[in-house]
């Protein structure tokens, strides 16, 4: 099966899902979950690895080259989000209003949070793409599980690591830093064990309703691909 070029409305509708979940994850992080005695998480790691079984999706049906707008898609909405927040806050508010410390704390972020969180979904986002698409050419098609956990392992590893360390080292002690890591790490990886047959399902759901099953044999895994090109011009 080949490759369309044209976008399907089920593509859409997938974007508008990664999106979402990648905006509410934003918004969410800022709340901690007492998982048990000494273990502590953002409560966004229960929709964030959505994000991830997406991309799974995304790039095991239509290839690495579409993903790659998608993720773009979702970096500049959560840009956009943060522009827009940062914007809000600092319109000045009327003497009766009391929610202004609330907002700022909910919708706030520091410079180095946002750098943060933006490299964190980069490297990982595209290492998850990247590593998947590869896998796929690799055992051509077969494992599919492997592929999607495997694929997993390298980009929440990326995400957690790079997110926990730029915001927070230097500001705690590093061994608390590091089990932030690894808690995060071993939740997001866990989640996306416990989805594989979701993720199966909807997989070959889509594949027989696309008409599409993109090996990526032999393309450029540049994370910009044509946008680039055309700025060179």
């Amino acid at each position: 099966m080949s490759e369309k070029r044209n976008v399907s409305q089920i593509f859409c509708i997938l974007c508008g899902m990664y999106v979402t979940c990648l905006l509410l994850s934003n918004l969410i992080a800022g709340k901690m979950w007492a998982v048990s005695e000494g273990i502590t998480l953002p409560a966004a790691v229960i929709l964030f690895p959505l994000t991830y079984i997406l991309s799974d999706v995304f790039t095991e049906v239509y290839g690495f080259e579409k993903t790659r707008g998608v993720i773009w898609m979702g970096f500049v909405s959560s840009l956009l989000a943060v522009l827009v927040y940062m914007a809000v806050i600092a319109l000045p508010s009327p003497s009766f209003w009391q929610g202004q410390e609330a907002f700022e704390t909910v919708l706030g972020t520091t410079p180095r949070v946002a750098l943060a969180s933006f490299c964190g979904y980069l490297f990982g986002e595209f290492s998850n793409s990247i590593v998947l698409s590869k896998l796929k050419v690799a055992t051509e098609g077969r494992k599919l599980w492997f592929r999607t956990i495997g694929s997993s392992v390298v980009g929440e590893l990326f995400d957690s690591a790079i997110f926990i360390t730029i915001s927070f080292w230097g500001t705690m002690e590093n061994s608390v830093v590091l089990s932030m890591i690894l808690y995060q790490y071993l939740f997001k990886v866990g989640y996306e064990v416990l989805f594989t047959p979701l993720t199966y399902f909807v997989i070959g759901k889509l594949k027989k309703a696309e008409g599409v099953d993109v090996y990526d044999s032999g393309i450029k895994y540049s994370v910009f691909g044509k946008l680039m090109r055309k700025v060179s011009l």
